[in-house]
């Protein structure tokens, strides 16, 4: 048949469905929501952004930077959208939300995609890419686990408020980027009274409960604010309100702390309060984040909140070409996998999509090279990276391709220069990465070659 089905049309899904339609494969893509929603999305719109507008740094001296220039290569058609969408965000790609999933389904209907808007409680038969993300409906996560035959592992992810522009005091607010990169952002400074009340009213402040799962943990890359606040008094100053490279403008000196917003969309009416995902009740959020310096009238266009995210145990059902070593016509995409973040969910939609196709046509599925950034983190989640755990090696037997060194209780994982091999020349530092960036971008392009 020259036909997979893809359930799921996020970043991973839309990108998986985009790749097998630029190699012939015919695609049926399905889409749960609006009759089916999650606790987390707010439209029915393909490839909706839930928690922020940045996907992150765009230098090849960052791992989401070269991750990007990775994709690029591969000619990744979300990449495209969001680069076409984007608005000022300083040294990260920050996109309109809005625009952006508009950008997706015009390539949706230019490749002749019609998204079924119906949810999927069983694995399609034949070759298929289950792409339903963190936020995977019970009765299809209950057909993963009964057929791969591994439990779940559950997250909780939180998300963070957005305010309307105009309700920001842009007379204590000042634009700025750090290290002078432009004026993206809107930074509330705080001195050190400020802050010290800000950290005192988040340790008293109400929650909501996160009922039968109180002992799973957050993801450490996406803790709640109130979280960090536990773990020591200054831990947000060294943290997500940091005031390094951002001096006052009118003063010269640097702030105690610094709350930064960054903007939301093209037109510059709604800010994200950068890193202040969180559990607090909504009139908690209120009370708590108007005693941010320019905040005091600020109005809520949407609260943060918290949901539980849904990922595999994927060392032991994944392959690095993401089949599942159960059945090999069924393919693994997104957050599903263990990969944590937009960019790369994006990064595994797209190899899914190629060795879905590939697996169609009759090709042997491909494994990304260790030495390129997409290898690295699809090894990593498939525990065949190379790269020994640093937590202490794990033990499995009996599997192909595997390393044997596997983190004992996996955990999603983000683009980082950790997950690539080491050089074969001493190096450290922002030198280690430099070399290690144009080796995997090397790397990609000779592998991209032999592709087509």
């Amino acid at each position: 048949m020259n036909r997979v089905s893809i359930v799921g049309a996020g970043l991973a899904g839309c990108e998986a469905t985009l790749q097998c339609a630029k190699r012939g494969i015919e695609v049926e893509l399905f889409e749960m929501r609006p009759a089916t929603m999650t606790e987390a999305h707010r439209t029915a719109d393909v490839a909706e952004l839930v928690c922020s507008n940045s996907l992150k740094s765009t230098e090849s001296s960052n791992a989401h930077g070269l991750l990007k220039q990775e994709l690029r290569i591969c000619e990744s058609v979300l990449l495209q959208s969001a680069e076409r969408t984007a608005v000022p965000g300083g040294k990260a790609l920050v996109v309109d939300r809005v625009r952006f999933s508009e950008e997706v389904a015009q390539e949706l209907s230019r490749a002749k995609i019609d998204v079924k808007r119906q949810e999927v409680t069983e694995l399609p038969d034949g070759p298929a890419i289950v792409a339903t993300g963190p936020l995977t409906s019970t009765a299809l996560a209950d057909q993963l686990t009964r057929h791969l035959g591994k439990d779940r592992l559950f997250f909780y992810d939180a998300i963070a408020p957005i305010l309307s522009a105009e309700s920001i005091d842009t007379r204590v607010a000042f634009q700025a980027s750090r290290y002078e990169a432009g004026q993206d952002y809107l930074n509330c400074p705080l001195d050190e009274q400020q802050y010290r009340s800000l950290v005192s009213e988040l340790l008293e402040a109400e929650l909501h409960p996160v009922h039968e799962f109180e002992s799973t943990p957050f993801f450490e890359a996406c803790l709640p604010v109130e979280e960090l606040a536990r773990r020591g008094p200054d831990t947000l100053a060294f943290g997500p309100l940091k005031p390094v490279g951002l001096p006052h403008p009118r003063t010269g000196k640097r702030p105690f702390a610094v709350v930064q917003l960054r903007r939301e969309n093209a037109e510059g009416t709604m800010y994200n309060l950068v890193g202040f995902q969180t559990r607090l009740r909504h009139a908690e959020q209120e009370r708590v984040f108007r005693l941010i310096p320019g905040l005091e009238q600020a109005e809520f266009l949407r609260f943060g909140s918290i949901h539980r995210n849904t990922f595999l145990d994927s060392p032991n059902v994944l392959l690095p070409t993401l089949q599942t070593r159960a059945r090999p016509d069924l393919l693994i995409a997104g957050q599903l996998t263990g990969v944590e973040g937009y960019v790369e969910s994006i990064a595994a939609g797209l190899v899914a999509g190629i060795n879905g196709a590939r697996l169609i046509s009759g090709s042997e599925p491909v494994t990304f090279p260790h030495e390129t950034m997409l290898g690295g983190l699809l090894g990593y989640v498939a525990g065949d990276s190379g790269v020994q755990d640093r937590a202490g090696p794990g033990t499995r037997s009996g599997l192909p391709g595997q390393s044997g060194h596997v983190p004992r209780r996996f955990q999603p994982m983000n683009a980082n220069f950790g997950l690539l091999p080491a050089l074969d020349t001493k190096a450290r530092g922002k030198d280690r990465k430099r070399l290690q960036a144009e080796r995997a971008l090397d790397t990609i392009r000779d592998f991209a070659r032999t592709l087509g």
